[in-house]
């Protein structure tokens, strides 16, 4: 008996996330079937995308025929090797994202329950579309469906500073799209004739040193939600947000799409021979590091504990555009890793900032004097991943790193290796400091009281200290995904 072809795998993974929303909004009235319906739609999408990957680490390329819109213009959908890694990274998270957002939005007693959960699968059916996106055209439909669904998340206390972020949110990401996206698709269909992406190149031959270096620029600063500086405001500003909702922006789905986007253009479309050091696309280099290491300067000066990861994303995803710019074959295989490692480790440390601020009610970095004592599950999970984000053994985050420092080389840039190494070093002075007072600085409260274990609820426990696990357990087990990424043209 044979399982479900490749093609229906496509469908259901596109599929499931859209049904799912269906079925939360019919349970709203019972929260008990309602968030049960979650798991189970991200238990079953995870399946899907975890059965499709075995038929893309053995090489195939299982496609989804779709809608003919207008002449040259198709909604189609194509499995290939970064696609799938984004498929698993966000499929996999989302089951994790889920039930710690059980625990903490039934601790906060939180409104518009059902909104919430609907839109987080709405979400998630966009980023598949997005990972699967056989085109341009496809990648830029799903791509304006995750802004819109993430926006009632990201508003979603409605204050009047969440509505004021949200504002910013839309107008940053839209505008970007609109203004600079979707021009940079219509030059490349009008230079190509194709919207397809390519192995290879889809430009190779058709396009002028400059026009290459101007429509890179259009793509880069186009795709807002990759934050590449100064296209950055409106992260920061979308933490305002409850700490599910930042996790799943940071972690799960928004900015990762934006990386992945920006990789996917310049591995498919404009190809890594057109972008490497000397070419046309070397601003990019530059600007992914000054976004790098200004990233991480403003971090420093955080005291706001979700501020200060939000900047961390800033210059830990400028690493993806690094790789891309960098264009060789360990670099891109860097970047991809990237994305994995960033989003264990990221989300780990968002999950501990939202288990802190339920537990305990604080926000601030300067209010965590001895919480460790306190939250001891929580404070290890946040050293876990801070040491993944700067790059230490033994968690996955050293091997994004090493690949890209191996790529510097290759490309004959030994200043970016040292930009590297600098930003690490940053990390750890503004991730490392945190769990360092937590254990060892005086607790505020009167010596003579027992210190008493204080967690958050079991939840959002269980999921931190999965995702804790996982940035370990990445370490150990890189070298599939880089087999993966292997696939990729230019990274093999």
């Amino acid at each position: 008996m044979t399982g479900p072809s490749p093609e229906l795998l496509v469908l259901l993974a596109l599929a499931i996330p859209f049904a799912g929303a269906l079925a939360v909004a019919a349970l709203g009235r019972w929260p008990n079937l309602r968030e049960a319906a979650t798991l189970v739609t991200g238990a079953a999408l995870f399946a899907v995308v975890l059965t499709l990957s075995a038929a893309v680490f053995g090489g195939a390329r299982p496609e989804l025929a779709g809608l003919a819109v207008a002449p040259g213009l198709a909604l189609a959908f194509e499995v290939e090797p970064l696609g799938m890694l984004f498929a698993l990274v966000a499929s996999g998270l989302w089951i994790l994202n889920s039930i710690y957002s059980i625990g903490y939005m039934r601790a906060h007693d939180e409104p518009r329950q059902t909104t919430f959960y609907v839109c987080f699968a709405l979400a998630i059916g966009s980023t598949i579309g997005i990972a699967f996106a056989q085109n341009l055209f496809a990648l830029f439909l799903f791509y304006e469906a995750l802004t819109l669904s993430t926006f009632p998340l990201v508003t979603h206390k409605q204050s009047p500073e969440a509505m004021r972020s949200g504002r910013l949110y839309l107008l940053l990401l839209l505008g970007t799209s609109m203004v600079l996206f979707l021009p940079a698709i219509a030059i490349t269909w009008a230079l190509s004739g194709t919207l397809d992406f390519t192995a290879g190149s889809l430009l190779a031959g058709k396009a002028s040193p400059l026009v290459i270096g101007a429509l890179l620029g259009l793509y880069v600063f186009g795709i807002g939600k990759a934050a590449v500086m100064p296209v950055h405001f409106w992260l920061p500003a979308a933490m305002v947000a409850p700490t599910p909702v930042s996790a799943f922006l940071h972690a799960v789905a928004v900015v990762k799409a934006g990386v992945f986007s920006i990789l996917k253009v310049v591995v498919y479309v404009f190809g890594p021979d057109a972008l490497r050091i000397g070419s046309a696309g070397e601003w990019l280099v530059w600007v992914a590091c000054a976004s790098l290491l200004l990233g991480s300067l403003i971090a420093l000066r955080q005291d706001n504990l979700k501020a200060r990861l939000a900047y961390s994303t800033v210059s830990q995803l400028a690493y993806v555009v690094v790789g891309a710019a960098l264009a060789t074959p360990a670099a891109l295989t860097g970047a991809g890793l990237q994305i994995a490692t960033h989003a264990a480790a990221k989300i780990t440390l968002f999950f501990c900032a939202g288990a802190i601020y339920v537990a305990a009610h604080k926000t601030q970095v300067s209010e965590l004097d001895g919480i460790g004592r306190r939250m001891p599950i929580t404070m290890t999970a946040f050293f876990v991943g801070s040491l993944s984000i700067i790059g230490l053994p033994p968690l996955g985050g050293l091997w994004s790193k090493w690949m890209l420092g191996v790529g510097a080389m290759q490309a004959d840039a030994g200043w970016v290796l040292g930009v590297l190494m600098v930003s690490s070093l940053l990390s750890a002075a503004y991730l490392l400091p945190i769990p360092v007072r937590a254990f060892f600085a005086p607790s505020p409260e009167p010596p003579s009281e027992p210190v008493r274990i204080q967690e958050a609820p079991l939840p959002c426990l269980l999921a931190l200290t999965v995702t804790a696990i996982l940035s370990i357990l990445l370490f150990f087990q890189a070298e599939p995904i880089a087999a993966l990424l292997r696939g990729v043209p230019g990274a093999g």
